[in-house]
């Protein structure tokens, strides 16, 4: 049996600490180093509990000379951190990035919305963004790998389908995004101290959120022109889950049952895409602890006017499942190995 050795940087964050719950389960992949910087010393059991029992090595301070004994590394750690570890990466080397370093297409856009200068250009050319139901095998010829931000994976999975069928009118979508707080990271709790955060739910980014560019790169990819969408995500009080409202205009030939059978004939082979009945209620609770993302179509009282509602974990379809799913593509692993 294929084993290999992987290096999780930013293993003390809630996205870090979920991709370690799942690679300890996962067959082919030995945990060799967990890095951090505040955390150095410690034991991964002092940040989460339930990994005590566990046998995994203390936290260190990354140094390039681990990337020699390691054949996978997961970043999740700040934007800008892994574009200075991708300049070492050796040839035997998979770089996956939970954080935002790869999912932008151009060093430009990237300073315009991350107001940082792109330390590692050249490697963008070398990168992919994967997000895995989409770019299927492509991500096989790639050893960086970006993953995709979690609202993004919740607006990506149903629209994308349905703009490359010329389905829908680009000119008018509207998507609502509401996710649990751990979404923010572990410094939510001191950024919204004053704000209630666990009684009361609050727009942020509105017009403006760094996720806009991303929705905007991959869109214009499948429908070849401009697309105007307004993007507003929400903050809630619970923990984890991601819930998007889209709100689309269908061209005419186009109806709720048709919007849905493109969604069920574009997934029918991905295990991870639910498509429910039409005007299925869902619920971030459908979705806890698992890599799935659920989709309902919905119908309005306007005939030409639909509602589609998705549901994903952030941490784990939004985050560490799918850097594991993307993982389990490029080395031929089976596709739902960790992620059961």
């Amino acid at each position: 049996m294929l084993k290999l050795n992987a290096l999780i940087a930013g293993s003390t964050g809630y996205i870090g600490i979920q991709l370690i719950k799942l690679l300890i389960n996962h067959k082919n992949i030995n945990i060799k180093y967990l890095c951090g910087n505040s955390s150095v010393g410690k034991k991964i059991s002092f940040y989460d509990k339930s990994l005590i029992k566990k046998k995994l090595p203390k936290i260190v301070k990354f140094k390039k000379k681990y990337l020699d004994n390691v054949d996978i590394i997961f970043t999740a750690l700040p934007n800008g951190e892994a574009q200075e570890i991708s300049n070492n990466l050796l040839s035997k080397n998979t770089l996956i990035d939970l954080a935002a370093d790869f999912r932008l297409n151009k060093s430009s856009e990237y300073f315009k919305w991350y107001k940082q200068k792109h330390k590692s250009v050249n490697n963008i050319k070398k990168s992919i963004y994967a997000l895995p139901e989409i770019i299927q095998k492509k991500v096989k010829k790639y050893n960086i790998i970006g993953c995709p931000g979690c609202y993004p994976t919740s607006i990506l999975l149903p629209l994308i389908p349905l703009i490359k069928k010329k389905s829908i009118n680009f000119n008018n979508i509207i998507i609502d995004s509401k996710s649990g707080y751990s979404g923010a990271g572990r410094s939510v709790h001191k950024k919204n101290k004053d704000k209630n955060l666990y009684e009361s739910l609050s727009a942020y980014g509105v017009g403006f959120h760094r996720h806009n560019s991303e929705i905007a790169q991959e869109l214009k990819c499948y429908s070849k022109s401009k697309i105007n969408f307004t993007f507003t995500p929400h903050l809630t009080p619970m923990f984890r889950g991601i819930l998007s409202t889209i709100y689309l205009d269908l061209k005419r030939g186009f109806s709720v049952k048709k919007i849905q059978n493109i969604l069920k004939t574009s997934y029918k082979k991905d295990m991870f895409i639910k498509i429910l009945n039409n005007d299925s209620a869902i619920s971030t609770n459908d979705v806890i602890n698992t890599n799935n993302c659920l989709i309902s179509v919905c119908r309005t009282k306007y005939k030409d006017k639909i509602i589609i509602l998705s549901a994903i974990d952030n941490l784990i379809k939004g985050g560490a499942g799918q850097a594991i799913q993307n993982m389990n593509t490029k080395f031929g692993f089976k596709k739902n190995e960790g992620l059961k």
